[in-house]
């Protein structure tokens, strides 16, 4: 596992100060190896260092805020830091405050980074199918259009996530998504019988430009197919593993 830890940009994030982060560069060891942000399961000394690491990676010296993620489309607006044991239920946060660097937890569903950098509004959401379904990114724009931002210039991409050949899901499951627009059916790929393959990240980057987004990109990367790189909920579960740890992607606004 490598000592540095590895934050993946994008050139349309290139005003904000940003990163996707993965497993490697952290101090944790066992089942999670490397840089773990979750404290629900690991020594909480490595998982702060691990946080210390991925913040200082990204904007150091910035505060680092994150959610109770839920699995919800609700957005909370940052105007100044919580504590860890105060933290919102919510699965994204928007803010126009510099020094102020917005978490988000995943291990399989999409984290999705925002930018306007005509207003200086940043969001970050947490896309999971529950949460993407439900609106959570659309939430998240609106969120930042309340802060001054514009839908049209605003730029999203979506992170790290399990790809489409990774995620087979049940008819049920697909009959959620058809329920809601029978054009989703072009984000399933038939399997095995009563079962298909979901492209997570694509349906979340075509409701982000279903919405009005300026700039949409994806990242491609595949976190159940990347044992050394990323955590994967589904991997480890596969696995049999009793954990599987988190990482972490952030957005800030330099002060």
């Amino acid at each position: 596992m490598s000592d540095t830890a590895e934050a993946l940009t994008h050139p349309a994030l290139a005003g904000a100060a940003h990163g996707f982060l993965g497993r490697r560069g952290g101090v944790s060891t066992g089942i999670h190896a490397g840089l773990n942000v979750s404290f629900s399961e690991d020594d909480p000394v490595a998982t702060a260092e691990n946080r210390w690491r991925a913040t200082a990676a990204v904007l150091p010296g910035a505060t680092l805020v994150c959610a109770y993620q839920i699995h919800s489309p609700d957005v909370v607006t940052v105007r100044d830091p919580w504590a860890e044991t105060d933290r919102p239920q919510a699965d994204a946060l928007v803010t126009d405050q510099p020094g102020l660097l917005l978490g988000i937890l995943t291990a399989d569903c999409a984290p999705v980074l925002f930018h306007d950098a005509t207003a200086g509004v940043i969001g970050a959401a947490h896309a999971g199918w529950k949460g993407a379904l439900g609106g959570v990114t659309d939430n998240t724009v609106e969120a930042m259009e309340a802060l001054g931002a514009s839908r049209a210039r605003i730029a999203a991409v979506v992170g790290p996530c399990i790809s489409q050949k990774s995620y087979e899901v049940d008819a049920a499951f697909e009959a959620r998504f058809i329920e809601v627009a029978d054009e989703n059916e072009r984000f399933f790929k038939a399997g095995r019988e009563g079962h298909a393959w979901f492209d997570l990240e694509g349906y979340v980057a075509s409701r982000l430009r279903d919405f009005g987004v300026g700039t949409v990109a994806m990242l491609g990367q595949d976190t159940y197919a990347q044992t050394e790189r990323f955590y994967s909920f589904r991997r480890a579960t596969h696995h049999g593993e009793p954990g599987y740890g988190r990482q972490i992607s952030l957005i800030g606004l330099k002060p």
